[in-house]
């Protein structure tokens, strides 16, 4: 992470307060957390109450981009008005000697900002390239987009500009009188990998996976 002289926090209410050491304001920090994930859940206050749901999302240096269906009732909601996406990697189990003092390790991060909805069909499409290439590029080795999916298909985009990460790693923090009792203690790590993929069950002929397929980790399926 970069260095603490570079962690200000962009605005007062993306400021972390409790646990404030783990704070991570550096932009290209919290990039890298956004980078390295596949779900955003996004939250906007409706008429019925406050609603999370899950999506894929994708960025730029300074724009992140969510996408759905044009039906979708969260984004059609969040167009025009404040909402908030966080992004959480959970890292490790982190096992104290009491229960009390179990934690995780993990990095998330947290993008408040008003949201628009993308018009003009070109910008809305490299959008939408933005996206998928984010969790596989695969955008130019499928079908082309039609127009019946482009209007089918509603992206908002938020400023990067309020965003904030918080990170913990390493070991459980246990009371003194605790360090030489019996308990274990230590961490669990979670990892997630892509697996080999499999082809659909309709598939014809021997198509095989084509070259160039890349997950967001770098590896190549």
């Amino acid at each position: 992470m970069t260095e603490a002289a570079d962690q200000t926090a962009p605005s007062p209410r993306t400021t972390v307060r409790r646990g404030a050491n783990r704070a991570v304001y550096a932009p290209d920090d919290v990039k890298t957390i956004l980078d390295a994930g596949l779900v955003a859940h996004v939250g906007v206050q409706t008429p019925d109450g406050p609603l999370v749901l899950p999506m894929a999302y994708g960025r730029d240096e300074a724009t992140l981009y969510l996408h759905g269906a044009a039906a979708n009732h969260l984004l059609g909601t969040g167009s025009g008005h404040e909402i908030c996406a966080t992004v959480t990697h959970v890292d490790g189990l982190v096992m104290a000697r009491t229960p009390f003092h179990n934690s995780m390790n993990y990095r998330s991060v947290v993008v408040r900002g008003f949201a628009t909805k993308i018009v003009d069909k070109a910008e809305k499409l490299r959008a939408l390239k933005i996206i998928t290439d984010h969790v596989v590029e695969n955008w130019d080795l499928g079908r082309e987009v039609s127009d019946i999916d482009e209007k089918k298909t509603l992206v908002l985009e938020m400023p990067l500009a309020e965003a904030s990460a918080k990170v913990r790693a390493g070991d459980p923090i246990d009371e003194p009188d605790d360090m030489a009792g019996p308990w274990w203690a230590g961490v669990v790590p979670i990892e997630t990998r892509f697996g080999t993929p499999y082809p659909a069950a309709d598939l014809t002929g021997t198509n095989p996976v084509p070259d160039g397929y890349v997950s967001l980790d770098g590896t190549v399926i």
